[in-house]
């Protein structure tokens, strides 16, 4: 990691998740690789990376300038239904925006497709746990503050870093490390067009993986739009979860914008969520200037 350390700077570098095999990987899956086909819809006029068949999960860390540099870092889960991910429209794109703020992006590629016999989450969440522990560990190397470091996930991603921002005080994988043995808690949370969070046959019952706790889940930012084919339900009764429990959160809901953005501009008022979430970085002081 040392090395991949002193490249980032100039050209971010990936760096494996895991020394060796990723926890409970046993068969070989076809090559990883970008799996759009010509039917898939671009976004904003634009194509969209679908990378898939991810067996060895990776972090690639994209450091803001010196001089903009805040010490906070966000830890960024793509979407793509726990099957491809969205690479660049929901995680290379992202990482740049967040480096507009002085904030380090921390790009998670974890496994997917689903694995069979597994819960959809279950081996994306020990990459999750693994990838911010690492961080939190490394802190110093890379400029970032131990206390100031969140998640943000899109669509599947976002059900993710839900379920990370709720499930951290004990690891789902066996400890390989000393970077086990440091909190995987996300300071904050935000959720962008989040997936999974209820059950729609049980009444939108907040899913069972999502306990949400005053004294467990992180100040949280959900934003969607009301005609998201994902129901808007999902984010406004997990909201409604946060509120009951005190836990801070704000939530955005537009009238249209669908599913599937990015922070790709377009005419829905819905494509700027991230002016919002600047404002709320910035008002609850996660922004704050580093100390010297």
């Amino acid at each position: 990691m040392a090395v991949a350390v002193s490249t980032w700077a100039a050209e971010p570098k990936p760096f494996a998740l895991w020394p060796g095999k990723a926890p409970g990987e046993t068969k070989d899956l076809p090559p990883e690789g970008d799996t759009t086909k010509p039917a898939d819809r671009p976004v904003a006029g634009k194509a969209v990376v679908r990378l898939g068949n991810v067996a060895n999960p990776t972090l690639t860390v994209y450091s803001p300038a010196a001089e903009k540099n805040t010490g906070a870092a966000v830890l960024v889960c793509p979407g793509g239904g726990y099957n491809i991910l969205a690479w660049d429209l929901e995680g290379t794109e992202i990482c740049a925006w967040l480096n507009s703020l002085g904030v380090t992006g921390v790009l998670v590629k974890y496994r997917v497709p689903r694995r069979a016999g597994l819960e959809k989450h279950a081996a994306p969440l020990q990459d999750a746990q693994r990838a911010l522990g690492l961080v939190r560990q490394r802190a110093a190397e890379l400029g970032v503050d131990p206390q100031r470091i969140g998640v943000l996930g899109f669509s599947a991603g976002g059900h993710l870093a839900a379920v990370l921002s709720n499930q951290h005080a004990t690891r789902t994988y066996e400890a390989v490390d000393a970077a086990d043995a440091v909190s995987c808690r996300p300071d904050f949370s935000v959720l962008i067009y989040p997936a999974y969070l209820t059950i729609k046959e049980k009444g939108d019952a907040v899913a069972p993986e999502l306990p949400v706790s005053g004294t467990v889940t992180p100040p949280t930012f959900l934003a969607m739009a009301e005609d998201d084919p994902i129901r808007v339900e999902t984010a406004l009764f997990y909201y409604a979860a946060l509120k009951n429990a005190k836990v801070p959160a704000e939530m955005h809901l537009y009238p249209k914008g669908g599913h599937g953005y990015g922070l790709r501009r377009t005419a829905d008022d819905v494509t700027t969520w991230p002016d919002r979430v600047g404002d709320w970085l910035k008002a609850s002081g996660w922004l704050k200037p580093r100390a010297p």
